[in-house]
């Protein structure tokens, strides 16, 4: 006689089975983004934080010198003024992008045919890559008549402007290009917020009369909180780790005017070939970056538990 495995026995191997294959296959899909990530991302940044503690000499072999790349990354004056440049610049492009991206989203807020197409044409900034928009900036800061803002202030009787190369306006005229670029990322966010809205809240605001401001801030504000938050932590993020807009606008210049992080780090490990201080200034904008993103989800998760 020959023994036959039980139909439950049988079903339940064939679910374990079925299991077994589901949980597999995702990993499947992502191991080639995982080993890109692993190989360009995650490894680069182990061995930089390792070099951070070497005096890195190519040929000579490295020399083990603990923290002094981090005691002279934070002494150096110019460090220091980079820390102001891009706290400026930082929170100056944050505040500005999420005002007017909230702006553009309650005016492009709607299904209209019109609204989608203009929604559209106001992100190209957004995916458009940032050399190109710096190139594009830098022709319309031209510092003759022929630039475009300078031919309108010209058109308007003022003089012309040094948008770039007066080291006391240069940083907020590369403050003003980055808002452009972000305001309409920060407007797709806002615009996800918007779509979860009660519409009842609306209407039983008209109908006690409220106004529009106290519409936007009793009804609006408190319904996109969520989003608002998200925007908070990304541009947090961004104001610290800013670099390819000064970089192609002035270089940090004039005069260090516009040095931000970024470029005083990349200044030092390609220019003067300091790879140990460089990457030591990199693990310090990682240390702070992280700080700052774990504060403001704290203050995120605890403002949605009251």
């Amino acid at each position: 006689m020959t023994a036959s495995v039980p139909a439950p026995t049988a079903r339940r191997g064939l679910t374990k089975r079925a299991i077994d294959k589901k949980a597999v296959v995702p990993w499947l899909f992502l191991t080639p983004g995982l080993l890109l990530a692993l190989v360009f991302k995650f490894w680069p940044m182990a061995k930089g934080i390792w070099l951070s503690f070497f005096d890195v000499r190519p040929f000579l072999g490295d020399k083990w010198i603990g923290l002094e790349n981090y005691t002279r990354v934070l002494t150096d004056h110019r460090f220091q003024d980079a820390i102001g440049h891009t706290l400026i610049l930082g929170m100056g492009q944050a505040v500005g992008a999420i005002v007017l991206g909230l702006a553009l989203a309650l005016l492009l807020e709607g299904q209209a045919r019109s609204l989608k197409l203009l929604r559209t044409a106001v992100f190209l900034p957004a995916v458009t890559a940032t050399a190109v928009v710096g190139e594009l900036w830098r022709l319309m800061y031209y510092p003759t008549s022929d630039g475009l803002l300078n031919s309108g202030l010209h058109f308007l009787g003022l003089g012309t402007v040094q948008f770039l190369d007066n080291p006391n306006i240069a940083l907020y005229s590369t403050m003003v290009m980055g808002i452009w670029i972000w305001a309409p990322y920060n407007m797709v966010i806002f615009l996800a917020g918007l779509a979860g809205v009660d519409r009842s809240l609306y209407e039983a605001a008209a109908m006690d009369g409220v106004s529009l401001w106290q519409r936007l801030r009793y009804v609006t504000l408190p319904a996109i909180r969520p989003a608002l938050m998200i925007v908070l932590t990304l541009a947090t993020i961004r104001g610290l780790r800013v670099f390819t807009e000064v970089y192609v606008l002035t270089g940090g210049g004039p005069a260090g005017s516009t040095d931000v992080w970024m470029t005083r780090a990349y200044t030092l490990g390609f220019t003067r070939n300091d790879i140990g201080g460089a990457s030591a200034a990199s693990v310090v904008l990682l240390c702070v970056t992280l700080l700052l993103t774990v504060t403001v989800n704290h203050l995120r998760k605890r403002g949605e538990a009251r």
